[in-house]
This record gives structure tokens, sequence and C-alpha cells, in this order.
């Protein structure tokens, strides 16, 4: 297998050695604990990566939430990329994505009954959640896209590798799309290669292994993303699901704003005929003039309407769904695609869930001992 290929702007590698000397001056105050750092009484889970850009960290989380709430009081705690609301929110499921973010509404409304809250300062952030009735509080805690935030010291960090863009590979930003050097890989307890073929022959395994070169004390797994049944965005409207096969003779309409459309174009390429793309940035705002745009494009092709699918990400839903502009005809014609993730090597989906249920016991075993050496 060759290694994909990855562009970088050689013209901004003058700016990358900047923002490396200014990013690098920030992790050694932290490493030799001149800007301090928090650690909590319980498990805080962090789920990150070191590059700008999408590598599956809201799918990962949801993996980590089916594995934990069963038995865990679980929060998700989120930034709330792109929100308009300001400080700690809880979300609701009827919350407003301008006001919480489109990824924790999206975590919020699969999991009802998992806390989710958005706050740009972590740390006060689990200090308040940590202030709830002990019959309430959050037993397990998942922090999403915190690597970077290093005020706060997690008991597990979970690094995220996108396969298509391998690390070892590319450049600081703003030359790359690295928010830090490789060797911040260092702090992760373990590391994910995320979206790769569930295909991958031992060669593609040892070329991540070796560019990666971990330490003996971290995990290295690798996952794939498996795609669900295409579900009506308004079921009121349109009640049909689909498996993607279904979708042979359909025309389809990927429209999304998310950071690494590509490999989903490429997966519906081999599940239809008829494939027409519109995207977005991350985390996209739809404006009328956007939906207008999508209506020409349908329009454009003469079929029946019947025969016309608007494809989008479950993460696309959750604004999608709040516009007050959509026509009805529009409604009936949008679907969304849910993701989960699978382990791609035998038995690394159970040693996985073993270590992080291991962590959880051990890490709340101890942080009770002060209290019974008390008594």
């Amino acid at each position: 297998m060759e290694i994909p290929p990855v562009h970088t702007r050689r013209s901004l590698q003058p700016l990358s050695w900047l923002y490396g000397v200014g990013v690098n001056f920030r992790n050694y105050l932290f490493d030799r604990n001149v800007l301090k750092r928090r650690s909590f009484p319980v498990p805080v889970i962090c789920v990150g990566n070191l590059t700008v850009g999408g590598t599956g960290k809201t799918p990962h989380i949801e993996y980590l939430i089916r594995l934990l709430s069963p038995s865990y009081r679980v929060a998700v705690l989120s930034r709330g990329y792109k929100r308009k609301s300001r400080g700690f929110r809880i979300v609701e499921s009827s919350s407003p994505v301008t006001e919480v973010g489109d990824e924790p509404l999206q975590m919020k409304r699969k999991f009802p009954e998992v806390m989710v809250v958005v706050d740009a300062h972590r740390v006060k952030a689990i200090d308040k959640l940590l202030t709830i009735e002990k019959e309430e509080r959050p037993e397990v805690i998942l922090l999403d896209d915190g690597f970077q935030h290093r005020y706060l010291q997690p008991s597990l960090s979970i690094l995220l590798v996108d396969s298509n863009r391998p690390v070892f590979e590319d450049k600081l930003l703003p030359a790359g799309s690295l928010r830090e050097p490789l060797k911040g890989k260092d702090r992760a307890s373990m590391v994910i290669v995320t979206k790769c073929n569930p295909d991958m022959q031992p060669i593609d395994f040892r070329i991540y292994t070796n560019g990666l070169s971990l330490f003996a004390y971290q995990d290295l797994f690798f996952t794939s993303l498996q795609y669900g049944m295409v579900h009506p965005l308004f079921p009121d409207l349109r009640e049909e699901r689909y498996v993607l096969d279904d979708l042979r003779k359909k025309h389809v309409f990927l429209v999304t704003g998310i950071a690494s459309p590509q490999p989903l174009a490429d997966k519906l390429e081999h599940k239809t005929y008829n494939l027409y793309t519109k995207f977005f940035p991350d985390h996209h705002s739809y404006r009328e003039e956007d939906i207008d745009s999508i209506r020409q494009l349908t329009g454009s092709v003469e079929v029946d309407d019947d025969d016309k699918i608007i494809l989008t990400t479950e993460k696309d839903a959750t604004r999608l769904r709040e516009l007050p502009f959509l026509d009805e005809k529009m409604k009936q014609m949008l679907y969304y695609l849910p993701i989960r993730v699978a382990f791609v090597e035998e038995g690394d989906k159970e040693l996985f869930n073993q270590k992080i249920l291991a962590h959880v016991r051990n890490h709340q075993a101890n942080s009770r001992l002060p209290e019974r050496q008390d008594r």
C-alpha cells in the first residue's frame, strides 16, 4: 500500500516555523510545570487529534458512550464549536443548534440519558459538573477535542489519526494541518488510526506502526467506518428507510459541511450510478441561498422526484432540521446516513473495551483511597 499523499503549502513553511516556536514554548511551560495542569477525582477520557479537520472524534466518543453508559453516569464535555452562545450550557434535546453546536446536539439526541455540556473553559466546566448532587454527578467525563487543552490533565488520552492524512508526513500550520509537532503524540495513552480500509493488509499496518513510532506504554488500534441505514430527515413526511445498496438506481445528491467529505463521496460512488455532490465548509450554517443552490442542483436532473435523494450526514442533519425555509418537496427528499466505528483487527474491540473499562474501575478505586484512609 502506498501512503496517501499529504499536500502541504511550501510557501508557508516560514510561518509554520514561527508557529512551531510558539507551540513548542507553550508545551515546554506545561512540561516543566510552569503552567499548571488540573486533574480530577473522576475519570476524564480525552478524545482528540494533532490536526485540524475531521478525524472521526464524534463517532469514537459515541462508541465510548455505548461502552460506558450501561454501567456509569457519563457526561460529554465539548467546546460547542461555532455556537453563538458563551459559557457553560447543558445541552437538551430541544436546544437550538446555534446555541450548543451541531455535534453536541447530535450526541444528546442519540443518547438522551447522557449529560452533554458545552464550555470553552474545560477546567471550569468540570468543576461545575462535580458540584452536581452525588446521585446525578457524572462518574466518567468524555472530553471532546481537548488534546491541546493542556490546563486540564486527563486521566486517559486517546489520540485519533486520519489514515487518509498520515501525521508523520504532515507539516505544522499553516503549511500543513498539524496543530502541534508530531512529538505531541507522546502524551497519548492510546492512538487510533481512523477511517481505515476494512481490508487492510499486514504491510498496511506496518506502514502506520513504523511511521508513528509509538512508545511501549502506548496502545495502537485501527478503526474503520460502518454506514448504517439511510434515514429520512423528516419521517412524518416520508417513512421509507434504505440500506446503501438500495440507492443503486437512485439519483443521490450528497450535501454536507464536514471537514473530510471525500471518503463518504468515494463510498457512495460504489453504491449508486448517479452521484452529485455539493460540499460546504465544516460546521456550515445553511442559509437560504445555500438551499436555493441545492434546489437548483436537484432540479437540473430531469427524473421523477421519487428517484431523487438528498443525502447528508448526522451532523448536517442537526442544522438542516431546524431551517425555517425548507419547502415540503425538499423535506421529502432529505435523508441522513448514520455512521459507527468498527475495529479492523480481530480481537482489538475486546482489548480496547477491556482497557477502557479497567481504567475507569481503577481510577475510581484509587480516587476513593484518601477518603478511606481518613476514616
